[in-house]
């Protein structure tokens, strides 16, 4: 029986972990936390935000190790709950990084980001209706 989502990985080319440490940690937020040193030796960042963890690993390229053939996913992604989204989003423009807004998810407001290696992620908010008289 499932019981929770312990972790989300997603994939790196070589030699991108002080980018990814710099989106990471400065534009989302989020902490470093150390791998274990048999994992550490393999390259890539762990991250955590409360009970969010995000595991970046790395990939070696297509047709080779360099990050030349690197393909990050385009529509694979994590879908990441915030709290006061639009200062959220403000926050990731402020470090530089595109926020995509999309209004097609009912009750969430919700915009997509891609991390320095090109990996999508989505920050959703939902909405919550005031209901008052004549509602």
């Amino acid at each position: 029986m499932l019981t929770a989502l312990d972790h989300v990985q997603l994939a790196a080319p070589p030699g991108s972990e002080d980018l990814l440490r710099r989106y990471y940690v400065d534009a989302l937020g989020m902490t470093e936390i150390p791998k274990p040193p048999v994992l550490a030796a393999r390259g890539g960042c762990w991250f955590r935000a409360g009970a969010v963890h995000l595991h970046l690993g790395i990939e070696g390229a297509l047709g080779g190790e360099g990050p030349e053939g690197f393909r990050p996913a385009k529509k694979a992604h994590p879908g990441l709950r915030v709290t006061d989204i639009e200062a959220y989003a403000a926050r990731l423009e402020s470090h530089g990084a595109k926020v995509t807004w999309d209004d097609d998810l009912p009750g969430h407001r919700r915009f997509y980001s891609e991390d320095p290696v090109g990996n999508r992620l989505e920050f959703l908010e939902p909405v919550v209706r005031a209901y008052g008289p004549g509602s």
